[in-house]
């Protein structure tokens, strides 16, 4: 199924008159793995962390496609507070999953923690902040591999909340 999905997508992207395609993977052996385009003609373009961005070029005036280059932005911190900013952008469902379960445990902390969403389903967002997807809690990405659980992301706030405590004693 997955190749006559990939073969189509091609066509169409031909018929429309791409010079391209490209897709991403992951570069370990488990779920969307890079090497599976591989073995479709597709080479790496780029790498960022385990992600692998693939293309299989249609022309030979076709250039490889780039990561937009990761940033250090994040929206100025509330001082005072545990910071919990969430870029989503709506596509992937692993990430809405994370993103649901990080605004959840964020708001049984009340006022001690500012939740922040960043809408990132536009291009020029994605190059503003350097990400697409992603939970970070003062400034710590909680996404190191799969998804975390709730209980996860929850220790993690309870943890930063709990040190924010401390310091304002």
């Amino acid at each position: 199924m997955g190749k006559a999905l990939l073969a189509a997508a091609e066509e169409d992207a031909r018929r429309l008159g791409a010079t391209g395609m490209a897709a991403w993977g992951v570069r370990l052996p488990f779920w969307m793995r890079a090497s599976w385009f591989r073995r479709h003609g597709y080479r790496t373009a780029d790498r960022q962390g385990i992600a692998a961005l693939v293309w299989k070029p249609f022309t030979a005036e076709a250039s490889p496609p780039r990561w937009f280059p990761a940033t250090s932005r994040l929206p100025d911190p509330v001082p005072g507070k545990v910071n919990v900013v969430a870029f989503t952008s709506g596509w992937c469902l692993a990430q809405n999953l994370v993103y649901g379960r990080a605004r959840r445990a964020a708001a049984e902390f009340g006022d001690s923690v500012v939740f922040r969403e960043i809408d990132t389903t536009s291009r020029s967002a994605v190059a503003e902040w350097g990400v697409a997807d992603a939970v970070l809690v003062d400034g710590r990405n909680l996404q190191k591999g799969p998804s975390p659980s709730y209980q996860a992301i929850h220790r993690a706030i309870a943890r930063r909340v709990a040190r924010q405590r401390r310091r304002s004693r």
